[in-house]
């Protein structure tokens, strides 16, 4: 019998009461008492440390795991039943902590911080209440699958150490070590959810399970020979010249506890592979539709319902299109849809990289020239700027597969830890030259890289919590500043990549809302962004894959986008001549990452402020 393996009753009771938490709104008891600046950040502070001990690994990336905090450099977070019990209990304590301040005589950037705490607690704890699942707090990666293709420790834990873990002196290689021999506990508690799901009825799609078996068996050979994870440490320390034993201490780990967790996490979801369906939407799981209006208004921060989603999906693209139409006939593509006109675009061998490892070299360098330009104009958008602090680095090999293109962060608050722009190249066919400087401005500058800067400079707890239609929908507003400051005036196909990224973010509302509430299969998914927008197929097959596993993430980019354009056009109407693009700009970053309503409060400050100065 394999020591691991769980009970029904086991699995079950490994959950917790985490699916039985009450949510609380506000204090039991009379009105909130009035809080002087000093609490209140105070308070602030106090949440953010108990949000951080849950989250080691944050810490370590923030660059704050020093001094009282330098314990939590040789942790992981745990990711069992009764770690998501912790999670839950703690931001349940802390919500009532939050609720019970009187915020009306408070700044408004102390207030925005309360109300931010607030919404993102409340959220969360909603998530927690349904039957399963991954609840971020403050993020994006909200998930029915404990570990999938692009979900789980397996991915997270080696890239971690690899990129953010630092390793300048022998207490850092201890620290990893640490982290390395904690990695099979971690993987493990994973497993025990995975079952406990399974008895749940949770089985994930067939063709998902697929891909993550591939990727879990590879990070296993990877273990058993020594891979990313022995060579992560053996290099570095190799090159910091520090001495000991390093590389052989990690293989033994390697070998005797890492890889055997990830077997049996192998053993799992191939029993789960033999039980699963080929349906790829939430509507066919157990809660589903309870699951996903709850992720659609986790990702969107809005009230709106599926239909309405789809229906402006449609819309969006629909005029897209239209502006899509008038270069792509300047270019000599008059014949057939939008669509077709753009397969046929990406089909020419100019815009197309080398193959293999020149290619990647090639978009490498690309990547470079493009930022390049994009830096030499943000004076022109910005009166306040951060200095992009940046590294590109292609995805480790075994994530690739079931990645999307490319996706990036700032790195940590002392900048000691670069921003990182990860760019998937498992095959250089997934670029091209038209698309490629939009997607660097999405993930790096001026958008989550370049973004995450400013939200380093906030309080503690506005730089760990993030709302997705705010993250992505400022990287959308990020593409669409460059085009405005004139990225693409010598170079208008590049303009036509842009305008095709909007109309993909415009396709992913009718696609996450067709999978999860139209009951839409996959192949109906990749079929609508090939034919109605020119998409690569080999590009959309892992992005529809990555809806069916982060249920309405998809959808909170032109959501976002949408809502900080609406703003816009209100602080224009209102400001008339006083209105200010870097203003705007800098009311936006400047006021943190927020839900939308938040936002809107935070351009009405601009806009009083613009007009009493």
């Amino acid at each position: 019998m394999n020591a691991f393996q769980l009970t029904r009753r086991q699995a079950l009771a490994s959950l917790g009461a985490a699916t039985a938490l009450p949510l609380i709104q506000s204090p039991a008891f009379g009105q909130p008492a009035p809080a002087s600046e000093a609490e209140a950040n105070a308070l602030l502070d106090s949440i953010a440390e108990n949000l951080l001990r849950l989250s080691p690994e944050s810490a370590t990336s923030l660059g704050i795991d020093k001094g009282e905090r330098a314990y939590l450099r040789s942790q992981l977070s745990d990711r069992s039943g009764i770690g998501t019990q912790r999670v839950a209990q703690t931001l349940r304590s802390d919500l009532a902590r939050a609720n019970a301040v009187d915020v009306s005589n408070l700044s408004h950037a102390t207030r925005t911080s309360i109300e931010v705490v607030r919404s993102a607690y409340a959220t969360s704890l909603e998530g927690f209440m349904l039957p399963y699942g991954d609840v971020a707090v403050g993020g994006w990666r909200n998930t029915p699958y404990v570990v999938i293709q692009n979900v789980g420790a397996y991915l997270d834990v080696p890239r971690f150490l690899d990129s953010d873990h630092p390793i300048d002196n022998a207490a850092d290689a201890e620290a990893y070590l640490a982290r390395l021999a904690s990695y099979p506990q971690q993987l493990d508690n994973e497993l025990g959810r995975v079952i406990a799901y399974r008895y749940k009825g949770l089985i994930p799609p067939a063709f998902l399970l697929d891909k993550a078996l591939n990727q879990l068996k590879q990070s296993a050979k990877g273990a058993r020979e020594g891979g990313g994870l022995v060579e992560s440490i053996e290099r570095r320390t190799r090159e910091e010249k520090i001495p000991g034993n390093w590389a052989d201490r990690a293989r033994a780990i390697a070998q005797k506890e890492v890889a055997p967790a990830l077997e049996r996490q192998i053993a799992e979801l191939t029993l789960q592979r033999g039980m699963a369906t080929g349906d790829a939407g939430m509507w066919s799981r157990p809660n589903g539709d309870e699951y996903y209006s709850w992720a659609l208004k986790a990702s969107t921060t809005t009230m709106m319902t599926p239909d309405e989603v789809h229906a402006m999906g449609l819309s969006e693209l629909e005029a897209l299109h239209a502006r899509m139409d008038v270069i792509l006939r300047k270019l000599g593509y008059t014949q057939g849809s939008v669509g077709a006109r753009m397969t046929a675009l990406s089909d020419d061998p100019r815009y197309k990289f080398s193959d293999g490892d020149k290619g990647r070299a090639e978009i490498m360098a690309f990547i470079q020239e493009r930022l390049k330009i994009v830096r030499s104009k943000l004076p022109h958008m910005f009166n306040t700027l951060v200095r992009g602090n940046l590294e590109v680095r292609r995805l480790p090999p075994e994530e690739e597969p079931g990645a999307p293109g490319a996706y990036g962060g700032a790195g940590s608050i002392d900048g000691s830890i670069p921003g990182k722009f990860w760019i998937n190249l498992r095959t250089t066919d997934l670029h091209r030259r038209y698309d490629l400087p939009d997607l660097a401005h999405h993930e790096a500058i001026p958008g989550h890289v370049w973004q995450g800067e400013y939200a380093n400079k906030m309080p503690l707890i506005r730089t760990m919590l993030a709302f997705n239609a705010y993250s992505e929908g400022w990287a959308l507003y990020a593409e669409q500043l460059a085009d405005e400051f004139g990225v693409y005036d010598d170079f208008e196909v590049g303009k036509l990549g842009y305008l095709q990224s909007l109309a993909f973010r415009a396709c992913r509302l009718v696609v996450d809302t067709g999978l999860h509430a139209k009951r839409w299969s996959r192949e109906q998914g990749v079929r609508f962004f090939v034919e109605r927008n020119g998409s690569k197929p080999e590009e959309v097959a892992s992005e529809v894959d990555r809806y069916c596993s982060w249920p309405g993430q998809a959808c909170g980019y032109k959501v976002g986008h949408t809502t900080i354009n609406r703003e816009r056009d209100k602080a224009k109407a209102a400001l008339g001549p006083r209105f200010d693009i870097k203003a705007f700009d800098d009311a936006v970053v400047l006021g943190g990452n927020v839900p939308m309503d938040v936002l809107a409060k935070n351009v009405d400050d601009y806009i009083a402020r613009a007009r009493n100065g």
